[in-house]
């Protein structure tokens, strides 16, 4: 399986969750390539300092690692793209139309379960409905405003955290994040 992982510019989160992957499929004896992406990386910059170092406390050396803009031959070379958040999921999805079906955020890959699908279409049902409303000029209920809230509350985030000038510290809790979210794509890689 190839694997994907976008974010924005390839220097902090895709390329630590690239590599995380990487040592943990070969630790697991799954067969999974990883590649990593930015939707405004310039090519070769440097991974960042602090992602480097938050990556060797798990005895992974990336120094030298540099980025990568988001291509077609990126896309069309992954089964399966993995986003850091829910606005690179987005700007796959209208870059490159052909990749829905296998375009997720990390989070949301990992961690659906029925009733979270059923939220989401069910927010995504109200918000239509609501814009559809507003354009008709018609008044919208404060029970569907109420509604919507109570969803958005309930959905959890799909986002992971943007360590992207902060501290070490930073860095170290967007990895752990990261980790977290990679061993259960690996148990639901050999389940």
């Amino acid at each position: 399986m190839n694997i994907l992982f976008v974010c924005t510019g390839n220097t902090c989160r895709s390329p630590m969750a690239e590599a995380l992957l990487r040592k943990l499929a070969k630790d697991a004896n799954l067969d999974i390539e990883v590649r990593s992406a930015g939707v405004a990386a310039s090519q070769g910059a440097s991974i960042s300092r602090n992602a480097v170092t938050a990556l060797q406390d798990h005895q992974i050396a990336a120094a030298g690692a540099t980025s990568t803009p988001l291509t077609d031959s990126e896309i069309e070379w992954a089964d399966l793209i993995l986003t850091m958040t829910s606005g690179h999921k987005q700007h796959v999805v209208q870059q490159f139309p052909g990749s829905i079906e296998h375009t997720y955020t990390l989070k949301e890959y990992v961690e659906m379960d029925e009733q979270v699908i059923a939220d989401l279409i069910t927010l995504e049902e109200r918000i239509a409905d609501w814009q559809m409303k507003h354009a008709l000029g018609e008044p919208i209920p404060d029970s569907d405003r109420a509604a919507i809230i109570a969803l958005q509350q309930r959905i959890p985030s799909f986002d992971i955290s943007d360590p992207y000038g902060g501290s070490l510290g930073e860095y170290r809790h967007c990895l752990a994040e990261i980790h977290s979210a990679l061993m259960k794509l690996l148990k639901r890689a050999q389940g």
